[in-house]
């Protein structure tokens, strides 16, 4: 007898097996069939990768930004650093130096009584000895300070003595003996100075002082008003 053929499966048979069937729509996933269901949890993701990378972009350019910021001001003030450096690097140097402007200074304060010519040369020599000293000096910035008449400052003046005068008001400096000098714009030594002492001025500043004694004197009493108690300074005569 001749046997029956197997007839094939349907497509719709083979079709309602597989969904009866769970471990063939696990297979079906793996073989790269489309799931509906997997697409919104795909986007999903992708848009918190996103979000994620623009927030870590964000951090990273403020950090290069405050980064570029501390380089600049870095820059800048080891510019000014090395500015300063090269001002007053030479500045023990030149305190040693001006004690030998000194005593030329000294030695040209002397005055000759008698037409010598070889007291002249000696003058001269030693004149033309502090100039090009001073010279060099002025080129690294060394400049001397101009304290004669002028109102006596603590900041570049050392007053070692007082002196009466007419002449000039109180803390006044009248006599300079020895000079003071700033190394670009800075005090490189003070001036040693005497400074005046006006008797007018002291005796019409005791004679105020004075009067506002014998006026009275000032007490602080206390005075009840509407916000409590104070204190309030009056004048007994």
């Amino acid at each position: 007898m001749i046997g029956k053929k197997n007839k094939p499966e349907s497509a719709n048979t083979i079709e309602s097996e597989t969904a009866k069937d769970p471990d063939s729509q696990v297979l079906g996933k793996k073989s790269g069939i489309k799931n509906k269901d997997a697409q919104p949890a795909e986007k999903g993701s992708l848009s918190e990768r996103l979000a994620a990378a623009e927030s870590k972009a964000d951090e990273n350019y403020e950090r290069l930004l405050r980064l570029t910021a501390e380089f600049e001001n870095y820059k800048k003030r080891s510019e000014r650093e090395m500015s300063d450096y090269r001002k007053f690097a030479n500045e023990s140097l030149m305190k040693e130096i001006l004690p030998v402007v000194d005593n030329l200074e000294r030695a040209l304060a002397i005055e000759c009584k008698q037409d010598d010519e070889a007291f002249k040369g000696l003058r001269e020599g030693v004149e033309m000895t502090l100039k090009g000293l001073t010279d060099s000096l002025q080129k690294f910035g060394v400049v001397p300070l101009d304290a004669i008449g002028e109102p006596f400052d603590p900041n570049f003046h050392q007053a070692v003595s007082q002196e009466e005068s007419d002449e000039h008001p109180d803390s006044t400096v009248t006599k300079e003996l020895q000079k003071g000098y700033l190394i670009n714009d800075r005090l490189l030594r003070p001036s040693m100075v005497i400074i005046s002492r006006n008797p007018f001025e002291t005796k019409k500043a005791g004679l105020e002082d004075s009067g506002d004694q014998l006026s009275g004197h000032s007490e602080e009493k206390p005075v009840e008003n509407s916000e409590g108690t104070s204190k309030i300074k009056v004048t007994v005569h």
